[in-house]
């Protein structure tokens, strides 16, 4: 028998090979129709599902999904509603199905806005039960995301909803701070390109504020008034795998694996632990446990609660100076405006030890990244105007050669280097040791 995780990648596949024919517009157009015609979820409408879970004292299942974006799928409403063991849960759900970010409630709807698909499961009196939708990597989801894990997440939603008045104040954490603008068309990167709605007649795709375009603009108001990017925006939700905790893709928050004398090791999580709750915070997702983590500090200590084999512990994680600079921005799609402003369009990837030993480069504490690929249309052709070739293994950037992942100059470089100043960088081409110069762009 195929197993389940065969069949969803296998109907994802379906669903993408038949929309390659198909162009983003009739795509949306498609889906709208679709899940319109169905009933069965209220479609890109907040204010009614809302209304709607206030009238029926149901808890509320809000997807957040950008039909367009098919390579970073994961799981969708299509999936869920063919699920047998979801269909019954989703049923005690008001559901919405949101395919834009224009209008949306920013106090409220805060995520990763690097990922493409996104649930929240929320009270009618929106105080937030949890979230759901973990991605660490461009095209694999299955270490971070499963069918199972949101049945789960789902399940500890409605116990949560069922004991609501007890727990109430337990979830206070889930919201976050007023952020800087109400919505995302009223950042000033995005102000007058884009409107509180999607224009539904025509141009819908191009009229759409993607998720990814909050992150950016996030970052864009401190690049154009030249401030420092701060850690929390740069670092935006870091994976648990940082700390050295595994965490089970098919349960709530379930440790899978501890990495030796890591920061989660020091804090005392074994394998099979089951996380209750951190920072105060009840945890029903992978994505739960990244909100905490978001909102820690450079600088950190935050307990936890476990149950180990049906006893509860208290555990303390101490988090280090610097310990969000573990995780990696290289599979995002908010990496891109930082390639181009910081490497010139070049993509990097680790030197394999072979191409290290060419490079000259022996220690493993030293830089020796591949450029693996040139951008080739304007600013993302900085790097091959300045002479930047495929192959070429850079080993020092700024006069820094201790920035051992692309990660790590990207960080750099946004921060450290201003808009027109000139970057010496060394590289190693073929046997030959060669210094270029890169503009850091805008």
């Amino acid at each position: 028998m195929l197993s389940r995780l065969f069949l969803f990648a296998l109907l994802i596949f379906s669903t993408t090979s038949i929309g390659n024919a198909q162009t983003r517009e009739e795509k949306v157009k498609r889906d709208r129709e679709r899940v319109q015609s169905s009933g069965y979820w209220i479609y890109n409408n907040l204010q009614q599902g809302f209304a709607q879970a206030k009238k029926t004292k149901k808890p509320l299942l809000v997807v957040l999904r950008c039909i367009p974006c098919e390579e970073c799928v994961k799981l969708d409403e299509d999936l869920m509603e063919k699920d047998p063991h979801l269909k019954p849960l989703m049923d005690q759900f008001v559901r919405v199905r949101q395919i834009s970010t224009n209008g949306l409630d920013l106090s409220l709807f805060q995520y990763d806005y690097d990922q493409s698909f996104a649930v929240f499961l929320l009270n009618a009196d929106r105080t937030i039960y949890g979230r759901f939708g973990t991605r660490s990597h461009h095209t694999l989801w299955s270490e971070d995301v499963s069918i199972e894990a949101l049945s789960k997440a789902m399940q500890g939603a409605l116990k949560l909803h069922a004991n609501y008045d007890a727990i109430k104040a337990s979830l206070k954490g889930k919201t976050g701070k007023r952020p800087y603008v109400a919505s995302p068309e009223k950042y000033p990167m995005l102000a007058g390109k884009y409107r509180s709605k999607i224009n539904e007649k025509k141009d819908i795709v191009k009229s759409c504020i993607h998720c990814h375009q909050i992150g950016d603009a996030q970052r864009d108001l401190y690049l154009r008034e030249q401030k420092p990017i701060p850690e929390q925006i740069l670092f935006q939700y870091p994976h648990p795998k940082i700390l050295g905790l595994i965490l089970d893709p098919k349960q709530k928050a379930v440790v899978k694996a501890v990495q030796p004398s890591s920061i989660a090791a020091e804090a005392g999580f074994q394998k099979g632990d089951q996380i209750l709750s951190i920072a105060g915070q009840p945890l029903l997702s992978i994505a739960d446990v990244q909100w905490v983590l978001h909102h820690a500090g450079e600088k950190d200590q935050l307990q936890a609660v476990i149950d180990r084999s049906g006893k509860q512990r208290n555990l303390t994680i101490d988090l280090p100076t610097g310990w969000k600079r573990k995780d990696d921005l290289s599979w995002r799609v908010s990496s891109w405006p930082m390639r181009r402003m910081v490497l010139g369009g070049a993509v990097l990837e680790q030197a394999n030890p072979a191409q290290r030993k060419n490079a000259g480069i022996t220690a493993e504490n030293k830089m020796a990244l591949r450029i693996r690929r040139l951008g080739q249309y304007g600013a993302h052709a900085a790097a091959k105007k300045a002479g930047f070739k495929t192959g070429d293994v850079i080993i020092s950037f700024d006069g820094k050669n201790e920035l051992l992942r692309e990660t790590d100059i990207l960080a750099y470089g946004v921060n450290a280097l201003k808009p027109g100043q000139t970057t010496d960088v060394t590289v190693v081409r073929g046997q030959k040791q060669m210094h270029l110069k890169l503009p850091r762009q805008k």
